[in-house]
């Protein structure tokens, strides 16, 4: 039995990484859940010494979720914190996009979202003490679009409805839910960003990017909060990246 356990989706690499290193510096077990073994034990291996579980997951796939959930339990004997992060996008011209690109984001970052939040429940709800913490990963993208990014922002206005049907639903059971809203942390997935990328008017221009340890702090912050406090809804983002305003 321990005391602290979280699962971190997506922990192979990026914002699933750091916040994992930064998990396990505070104190947290960690269970590491990625479609790929081989970042997941890269990770493991960043963690110095503290105890932590790897288990390749497909967040797509009930039967998977379901595992990595049956998995933590019979390992550590509870749950305490999910960090919801897997994600992909794609970007295209809306007209033209594949259905299967569609299904692929839709699938990943809302289906996968929820099937790892429903597990979370069954355990939360029934162990003693009761109750844990969920946090999804929204993305600015929550907010606003992108240019040619349908999937990806329609997927991430979707994660703010099951974050509060989630906080809503968690209440009799103890359960807190939150969300953090993720503005070009640099990541792999941000890097394309140093060479310009689409703006609202048309043009392509670079864009100014922060360290992914300011992510990785904000997911402890939201971690160590006693279960009677909540951060409902956190942004986090590079602060002269075109957000607020006209730019």
């Amino acid at each position: 039995m321990n005391d602290r356990v979280a699962i971190i989706t997506g922990a192979g690499s990026g914002v699933g990484r750091a916040s994992s290193i930064s998990l396990a510096n505070s104190g947290w077990t960690v269970v590491l859940a990625g479609q790929r073994v081989e970042p997941l034990e890269q990770t493991a291996s960043l963690l110095d010494g503290v105890q932590s579980l790897v288990v390749p997951t497909n967040v797509r796939d009930p039967d998977s979720v379901a595992a990595l959930f049956n998995k933590t339990v019979n390992h550590f004997g509870r749950l305490d914190l999910l960090f919801n992060n897997a994600g992909r996008g794609t970007l295209g011209l809306l007209e033209d996009l594949p259905f299967d690109d569609w299904q692929a984001v839709v699938e990943t970052n809302l289906t996968g979202s929820f099937l790892c939040t429903q597990q979370a429940f069954k355990i939360m709800k029934a162990q003693d003490p009761a109750g844990g913490r969920i946090i999804n990963n929204g993305s600015i993208s929550a907010h606003v679009p992108r240019p040619n990014s349908a999937p990806y922002t329609a997927t991430k206005h979707a994660i703010t409805g099951l974050t509060k049907s989630t906080s809503l639903d968690g209440r009799k059971y103890n359960i807190a839910c939150g969300q953090i809203d993720i503005g070009n942390a640099a990541t792999p997935m941000t890097a394309r960003m140093a060479d310009g990328v689409p703006q609202a008017d048309g043009r392509m221009q670079p864009e100014p990017t922060m360290e992914v340890d300011n992510v990785a702090k904000a997911i402890v912050y939201m971690a160590d909060m006693n279960l009677d406090a909540n951060v409902q809804f956190m942004t986090v983002m590079a602060t002269q990246m075109p957000f607020i305003g006209r730019g």
